[in-house]
């Protein structure tokens, strides 16, 4: 049997418990579910490192990492880059926060992310740009799917200090 690395249908909802995972992640770093247990943080999935939208993205968390760090939660980055790739990014950018690398497709497949996209008449299997934000107790507290970058940050920030509350 083939594999076509399509996504079985995964329907996280909020309050449902964080997929777990273990990732290699850029500047040397593995994140993992067990290392925040008991931390609330921040999962956001982008399609592609040093593109536009995902450049925009990853600026905006970084400019606001210390508002996020004072509300107590990490945040963590996630694509299917390699990790010289997203070293290249990070650098690039000044990115501190760890940049993931989902290189085999589990984390993006276990958190229903990886989805069948379509440009120009065109269907591939590509990460549908979201954001996962996950309480202290390893359950998902918020969910936003198909993220316009404009203002994305700033939405996820203001849940973030509700949940810190």
């Amino acid at each position: 049997m083939a594999d076509t690395h399509t996504t079985p249908d995964v329907d996280l909802k909020e309050g449902d418990n964080a997929p777990d995972f273990q990732m290699d992640a850029s500047r040397g770093r593995t994140v993992s579910l067990a290392a925040l247990k008991g931390k609330p943080f921040v999962l956001y999935f982008y399609p592609k490192a040093d593109t536009p939208g995902c450049t925009k993205e990853a600026c905006g968390f970084s400019e606001a990492l210390g508002q996020f760090e004072g509300a107590g939660l990490t945040i963590i980055g996630v694509s299917r880059d390699p990790v010289k790739k997203l070293d290249k990014f990070a650098e690039k950018y000044d990115l501190t926060f760890p940049l993931a690398s989902d290189e085999a497709g589990r984390v993006t497949e276990a958190y229903g992310v990886w989805v069948e996209k379509s440009l120009y008449g065109k269907t591939y299997m590509g990460i549908d740009r979201t954001t996962f934000l996950i309480g202290a107790d390893g359950k998902i507290a918020r969910i936003w799917k198909k993220v316009k970058v404009p203002g994305h940050v700033e939405a996820v920030l203001e849940a973030a200090k509700d949940l810190a509350a």
